[in-house]
């Protein structure tokens, strides 16, 4: 028999302001590798908590059986952290100090355990993983969000635990890495859950297990079975729908016709009853018993239709629900060719010398997408860019209003509520207009009236969108890190919907191609061996770009070098 690492009795979970997020769940979790899906906002991050043991259920309870070592989507450090605290294991490696200078304390040694070398064996997971640049020492900031996932991982497996608990572990990867993260993953020996909308990773679960507003859903395959399980199942659900809303509208059309029956009936026995010139008192107690008897025809249709109405509710329930979410699009910002950016010899700070150097100019409707491996500085660009971090050498100009949102989605403040900061930015439209421009991107009445902070990562980057895309100002250029990161799959089509209909100028960094390419790209500025280069976006109709090899057709593009002293215009790079 299988051993059940974690189990849910009867979990339910009730937010702070009275919503219930779920139900009634119950599900064993055993060393089958399980992928868990849900919409943003079903509650799949409390869910994970829950099971980790960070977050007490408001009903149930969660059985833990072994180690369970949970990696949270955004990890939250101090300011000095190092990498040693990024992977979990800074306690480990001062304890071990502390017996080196002479410690007996058994506290140390509990916090050592048998895991005395493991300094080396973090040097030799890093150095596995294309990190060996980086020491225990070394600070966290100083790694892209890629890096930080990738030692935040390294973690996970030092960790030695029963059981893995991992929140959308892809996210900030490049190809590369989440080619790694599966192979590794798939070698896992023990118990692991994967929360991801992450479609290759998914492919490689054992289960899919889905979070709905109906409770906790196991399907025995993998992501693809899931689809096609769901397929069916949406068919079958419709079906019955329709069954349903045909059967209430038949019992209606005959519920009518028996009123009208018995109505027709009680007016003629009236009137018969005056043509026998029968006396008052008869005609009276005929028309109590009439009334009587319609009022009873009324309970028993009314009950009827409540009824039908609710298996109806029922059959409509068991659809998913593909809420169309519904952006509006930002007004045209003006003309295609005016300069919004430029850089100018710029050199990015803390970033690798072979794309440190950079000069580009930005036009009023240029879209460019950002491809690159992790620590490449596609993050460090968007930044000088927007101002968030001066260049070590060169001029950085902007000469348009822009929004940045970076991958923190550091634009919103956690602790005020999602409308509180759209009426901050917005005040030529009415609350209840924003209010119903919330609702179409699925942040319902509940969700905008908490604090920002509380929400889901893919509930916060869509709060994030509608501030800066729904403000009295909007920007001309639209700087986006990571944006897919967090979303659903419907969320994520709809992201690219709006932003294929943006009218402004957009720099979008992104390690998913197949969204990037959804986009009405003008242009592909790529970190390639040796510099950064400009391409048409063409370019990617050729197939997915390999962050370790050549691009195609990388040879016939632009190289960017802002060493170059010629002033030539090639596109909208300065060479």
């Amino acid at each position: 028999m299988a051993t059940s690492y974690l189990s849910l009795e009867g979990v339910s979970y009730v937010l702070p302001h009275g919503e219930t997020l779920f139900s009634d769940l119950t599900e064993n979790f055993d060393q089958r590798h399980t992928g868990l899906v849900g919409r943003n906002g079903s509650g799949k991050t409390v869910l994970a908590r829950i099971l980790a043991g960070q977050l007490q259920p408001t009903l149930g309870r969660c059985v833990r059986t072994g180690t369970v070592h949970y990696l949270a989507q955004q990890v939250s450090l101090r300011p000095d952290a190092t990498v040693a605290e990024l992977a979990g294991v800074q306690g480990v490696l001062d304890a071990l100090k502390r017996i080196e200078a002479g410690s007996s304390a058994q506290a140390d040694f509990d916090a050592v355990g048998d895991r005395w070398d493991i300094e080396q064996q973090l040097g030799q997971a890093l150095a596995q993983q294309g990190l060996k640049h980086l020491e225990a020492s070394t600070p966290a900031r100083a790694l892209s969000g890629g890096e930080a996932m990738r030692v935040a991982l390294i973690g996970a497996l030092l960790s030695d635990a029963d059981f893995l608990l991992l929140d959308e572990p892809s996210n900030h990867l490049d190809q590369h890495s989440r080619l790694a993260l599966i192979e590794w993953l798939q070698h896992w020996p023990r118990g692991l859950l994967v929360i991801s909308h992450d479609r290759q990773l998914l492919a490689c679960m054992d289960r899919i297990v889905e979070l709905s507003s109906l409770g906790l859903r196991s399907y025995g395959g993998n992501y693809a079975f899931y689809v096609q399980a769901k397929a069916q199942e949406q068919h079958s659900a419709l079906a019955e729908l329709d069954r349903a809303r045909l059967d209430r509208r038949r019992e209606v059309q005959s519920m009518r016709q028996q009123r009208e029956r018995q109505e027709k009936r009680h007016a003629q026995g009236t009137r018969s009853g005056k043509q026998a010139n029968q006396a008052k008192i008869l005609l009276d107690r005929q028309k109590e018993r009439s009334e009587q008897s319609m009022g009873k025809l009324r309970r028993q249709q009314s009950d009827m239709r409540q009824e039908l109405s609710q298996r109806v509710r029922e059959a409509a329930a068991q659809v998913a629900d593909d809420l169309h979410i519904h952006l509006h699009a930002a007004p045209n910002p003006g003309a295609a060719q005016r300069l919004v950016a430029e850089l100018d010899r710029v050199e990015l700070p803390l970033v690798p010398e072979a794309t440190r150097s950079i000069s580009v100019l930005v036009t009023g409707q240029q879209r460019i997408g950002l491809l690159g491996p992790n620590g490449c500085g596609k993050s460090t660009l968007l930044k000088v860019l927007a101002g968030r971090i001066e260049p070590m050498a060169g001029i950085c100009r902007v000469t348009d209003r822009l929004a940045y949102l970076d991958q923190g989605l550091d634009i919103l403040g956690a602790r005020r509520t999602v409308l509180e900061q759209l009426q901050a930015v917005n005040h030529t439209l009415g609350e209840a207009e924003l209010r119903t421009r919330l609702a179409q991107l699925g942040l319902d009445a509940p969700k905008i009236a908490v604090p920002s902070g509380s929400l889901s990562g893919g509930e916060r980057l869509k709060a994030a969108l509608a501030c800066v895309l729904y403000a009295d100002t909007p920007p001309h250029l639209l700087l986006l890190d990571e944006p897919s990161n967090h979303l659903d799959l419907p969320s994520l089509q709809a992201l690219a919907r709006l932003l294929a209909s943006y009218q402004g100028a957009l720099i979008v960094a992104s390690h998913d191609q197949a969204f990037l390419a959804e986009l009405r790209l003008t242009d592909l500025l790529v970190a390639g061996a040796g510099a950064w280069n400009l391409m048409p976006a063409e370019h990617m109709a050729n197939g997915p770009f390999s962050d370790e090899e050549s691009v195609p057709g990388l040879q016939a593009c632009t190289t960017v070098q802002a060493a170059a002293s010629s002033t030539a215009i090639v596109g909208s790079i300065r060479i």
